[in-house]
Protein backbone atom coordinates (compact mmCIF):
# COMPACT_ATOMS: atom_id res chain seq x y z
CA UNK A 1 0.00 0.00 0.00
CA UNK A 2 1.25 3.18 -0.86
CA UNK A 3 -0.09 7.05 -0.02
CA UNK A 4 -0.74 8.97 -3.03
CA UNK A 5 -1.55 12.81 -2.19
CA UNK A 6 -4.45 14.26 -4.26
CA UNK A 7 -2.86 16.10 -7.12
CA UNK A 8 -1.80 12.65 -8.28
CA UNK A 9 -4.95 11.07 -8.05
CA UNK A 10 -5.98 14.58 -10.31
CA UNK A 11 -3.18 13.07 -12.86
CA UNK A 12 -4.50 9.41 -13.51
CA UNK A 13 -8.46 11.25 -13.82
CA UNK A 14 -7.62 14.28 -15.39
CA UNK A 15 -5.22 14.26 -18.45
CA UNK A 16 -2.47 15.85 -18.54
CA UNK A 17 1.65 15.38 -18.50
CA UNK A 18 1.79 13.54 -15.86
CA UNK A 19 -1.04 10.91 -16.28
CA UNK A 20 0.64 8.30 -18.36
CA UNK A 21 2.98 7.70 -14.80
CA UNK A 22 0.43 7.76 -12.79
CA UNK A 23 -1.46 4.95 -14.76
CA UNK A 24 1.78 3.28 -14.68
CA UNK A 25 2.01 3.74 -10.87
CA UNK A 26 -1.28 2.26 -10.68
CA UNK A 27 -0.36 -0.53 -12.77
CA UNK A 28 2.48 -1.37 -10.65
CA UNK A 29 0.99 -0.39 -6.62
CA UNK A 30 -2.73 -0.89 -7.32
CA UNK A 31 -3.19 -0.44 -3.76
CA UNK A 32 -3.78 3.56 -2.89
CA UNK A 33 -4.79 5.04 0.50
CA UNK A 34 -5.40 8.74 1.79
CA UNK A 35 -6.15 10.47 4.20
CA UNK A 36 -9.78 11.57 4.41
CA UNK A 37 -9.01 15.17 3.39
CA UNK A 38 -8.03 13.99 -0.09
CA UNK A 39 -11.95 14.57 -0.79
CA UNK A 40 -12.27 18.47 -0.17
CA UNK A 41 -8.63 18.85 -1.77
CA UNK A 42 -10.24 16.64 -4.91
CA UNK A 43 -13.26 18.46 -4.61
CA UNK A 44 -11.75 21.75 -5.22
CA UNK A 45 -9.26 20.49 -8.14
CA UNK A 46 -12.43 19.44 -9.85
CA UNK A 47 -13.86 23.02 -8.96
CA UNK A 48 -11.32 25.15 -10.84
CA UNK A 49 -11.77 21.97 -13.75
CA UNK A 50 -15.41 23.36 -13.81
CA UNK A 51 -15.02 27.21 -12.99
CA UNK A 52 -13.04 27.06 -16.02
CA UNK A 53 -15.54 25.22 -18.50
CA UNK A 54 -12.69 22.03 -18.78
CA UNK A 55 -15.36 19.71 -17.10
CA UNK A 56 -19.15 19.70 -16.47
CA UNK A 57 -20.63 19.08 -13.45
CA UNK A 58 -22.05 16.14 -14.49
CA UNK A 59 -18.39 15.01 -15.81
CA UNK A 60 -16.97 16.33 -12.33
CA UNK A 61 -19.51 14.21 -10.13
CA UNK A 62 -18.54 11.01 -12.40
CA UNK A 63 -14.60 11.60 -11.73
CA UNK A 64 -15.53 11.91 -8.39
CA UNK A 65 -17.37 8.92 -7.90
CA UNK A 66 -14.77 6.97 -9.54
CA UNK A 67 -11.83 8.52 -7.28
CA UNK A 68 -14.02 7.24 -4.36
CA UNK A 69 -14.54 3.77 -5.87
CA UNK A 70 -10.77 4.05 -6.09
CA UNK A 71 -10.16 4.54 -2.17
CA UNK A 72 -13.26 2.87 -0.79
CA UNK A 73 -11.70 1.19 2.07
CA UNK A 74 -8.81 2.84 1.86
CA UNK A 75 -9.44 5.99 3.26
CA UNK A 76 -8.02 6.94 7.07
CA UNK A 77 -8.48 9.70 9.63
CA UNK A 78 -4.87 11.04 11.12
CA UNK A 79 -3.96 11.78 14.79
CA UNK A 80 -3.95 15.81 15.06
CA UNK A 81 -0.82 15.20 16.89
CA UNK A 82 1.02 13.90 14.49
CA UNK A 83 -0.24 16.09 12.11
CA UNK A 84 1.09 18.82 14.23
CA UNK A 85 4.32 17.58 15.06
CA UNK A 86 5.28 17.53 11.07
CA UNK A 87 4.43 21.21 10.62
CA UNK A 88 6.53 21.71 13.55
CA UNK A 89 9.20 20.34 12.30
CA UNK A 90 8.41 21.17 8.44
CA UNK A 91 7.62 24.31 6.47
CA UNK A 92 4.15 21.99 4.79
CA UNK A 93 1.13 23.31 5.68
CA UNK A 94 -0.96 20.80 7.97
CA UNK A 95 -2.85 19.68 4.81
CA UNK A 96 0.34 18.37 3.44
CA UNK A 97 0.94 16.80 6.73
CA UNK A 98 -1.92 14.99 6.79
CA UNK A 99 -0.71 12.99 3.82
CA UNK A 100 2.79 12.49 5.43
CA UNK A 101 1.29 11.50 9.05
CA UNK A 102 -1.14 8.98 6.71
CA UNK A 103 2.16 7.38 5.16
CA UNK A 104 3.90 7.32 8.72
CA UNK A 105 1.00 5.69 10.15
CA UNK A 106 1.25 2.99 7.34
CA UNK A 107 4.58 2.68 7.64
CA UNK A 108 4.93 3.17 4.19
CA UNK A 109 5.34 6.23 1.01
CA UNK A 110 4.00 9.08 0.22
CA UNK A 111 3.74 9.29 -3.50
CA UNK A 112 3.98 12.98 -4.81
CA UNK A 113 5.00 15.99 -6.67
CA UNK A 114 4.96 18.83 -4.58
CA UNK A 115 8.68 19.89 -3.77
CA UNK A 116 7.82 21.10 -0.64
CA UNK A 117 6.79 17.45 0.77
CA UNK A 118 9.92 16.26 -1.01
CA UNK A 119 12.47 18.59 0.46
CA UNK A 120 10.76 17.95 4.20
CA UNK A 121 10.41 14.11 4.16
CA UNK A 122 12.63 12.93 2.04
CA UNK A 123 12.37 9.67 4.08
CA UNK A 124 8.95 9.10 3.62
CA UNK A 125 8.33 11.00 -0.19
CA UNK A 126 9.01 10.09 -3.01
CA UNK A 127 8.36 11.69 -6.56
CA UNK A 128 5.61 9.92 -8.74
CA UNK A 129 8.29 7.95 -11.13
CA UNK A 130 8.52 9.14 -14.46
CA UNK A 131 7.19 6.35 -17.16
Amino acid sequence: MIVVDSNVLAYLYLPGVHTAATESLLQREPDWAAPILWRSEFRNILAGYMRRKVLTFEQANGIQREVESLLQGSEFEVDSNAVLELVRDSDCSAYDCEFVALAVKLDTILVTMDKKLLRAFPKRAIALPSV
